[in-house]
């Protein structure tokens, strides 16, 4: 089981992101995935969850109407789109799988004028 996460860098308050994690090694559309982000010095924290179908998703009340979680199953990808970033999104976003136990190996996204 292989994620690969990208499409992070540098932006401005009020600016947007979309962050990628490609998927590979399982069967990708059979499962659901997420997205966690881990701040400097702060526990890592669940951001997003999307359903295998992509039909359902769950948004952390921190990120909810600012991020919008999706996927592409013939692409094995799965995004996060994120507008009106705050400096307090700064972190490493992850992308996660459960079934199979998976964590990428993160991709930094900083906020910051």
């Amino acid at each position: 089981v292989h994620l690969v996460e990208s499409g992070g860098g540098l932006v401005q308050p009020g600016g947007s992101l979309r962050l990628s994690c490609a998927a590979s090694g399982f069967t990708f559309s059979r499962y659901a995935m997420m997205w966690y982000r881990q701040a400097p010095a702060k526990e890592r924290e669940w951001v997003a969850t999307i359903s295998s179908a992509g039909e359902s998703t769950n948004y952390a009340d921190s990120v909810k109407g600012r991020f919008t979680m999706s996927r592409d199953n013939a692409k094995n990808t799965v995004y996060l789109q994120m507008s009106s970033l705050k400096p307090e999104d700064t972190a490493v976003y992850y992308c996660r799988s459960l079934v199979p136990p998976a964590w990428g190996q993160g991709t930094q996204v900083t906020v910051s004028s």
